[in-house]
């Protein structure tokens, strides 16, 4: 069994959640990936960060949507190395539509992915955290955890949701050494802010090129996309001992969204 700390990010094939996992991973941390894709690139992805940094990167193909498979991965992970010391939770779907048409299967998948899972992954890794009196948990919310869009009825009500499970868990917690944040970023150029563009476009009826300029960046007073980068870098801190007095907050990384 490693001595090393390990973390597992949900959602991790790929975007903000590899992101997160490339930087723990040169911190020395061993891996837990999970996420959907293609199965020879994952593979490559876990076996270049193994050999780059020189941990155990495992990966689990755990569907967030499904309780067993959720209770399945925290358990294999635990088995084999001990314990998950950082939990962070970042798989997302989203989908854009009013909401007299929002599908409901939609919904229903948003807020099993968005929220429950989250719900799941916490509830199991927190018994063998409070063992060691040790842990960091990190939901990946998002801006919209703090205010609202329109067309994200789904989305929006998720992000809220991790808010208010945040807060509690880190009261639940405080007096065991654990912590839980979550992070809340503004736009980041990943694959699923790319997917959303012609479905924004679409529902608001204007061009792609003004969804990105008009919609997206007009909400955040940097104009700029948030890099995946820079939530990894704060992902880290918040893992570390030198965060062990931030916990049930909501830290913003949106390029001033939150603050109009």
């Amino acid at each position: 069994m490693s001595t090393k700390k390990t973390a597992l990010i949900t959602g991790s094939t790929s975007g903000i959640g590899l992101g997160i996992a490339k930087n723990f991973a040169a911190k020395g941390m061993n891996i837990v990936l999970n996420g959907f894709g293609d199965t020879t690139a994952i593979e490559e992805i876990r076996s270049n960060m193994s050999k780059e940094f020189g941990v155990e990167v495992r990966y689990s193909g755990a569907d967030m949507s499904k309780v067993e498979e959720i209770e399945n991965m925290i358990k294999t992970a635990e088995s084999e190395f001990g314990a998950i010391d950082v939990l962070v939770n970042n798989a997302g779907i989203q989908h854009v539509s009013p909401v007299e048409d929002f599908p409901v299967d939609k919904w229903n998948a948003i807020i099993a992915i968005n929220l429950s899972a989250s719900f799941h992954t916490i509830r199991m890794a927190l018994p063998k955290m409070k063992e060691k009196g040790w842990g960091r948990i990190i939901n990946i919310a998002s801006a919209h955890a703090l205010v609202a869009s329109p067309y994200k009825s789904a989305y929006v009500a998720a992000k809220h949701g991790i808010a208010g499970l945040t807060k509690t868990v880190a009261l639940e917690t405080a007096t065991f050494g654990i912590t839980m944040n979550a992070i809340c970023p503004g736009y980041v150029w990943t694959p699923l802010v790319e997917k959303q563009v012609p479905d924004t476009a679409k529902a608001r009826g204007i061009t792609e090129e003004e969804v990105i300029n008009n919609v997206m960046l007009h909400s955040q007073p940097t104009k700029k996309f948030v890099t995946i980068d820079q939530v990894a870098a704060l992902a880290s801190y918040l893992a570390s001992d030198d965060a062990a007095s931030i916990t049930g907050s909501m830290v913003s990384i949106d390029g001033g969204w939150s603050a109009q």
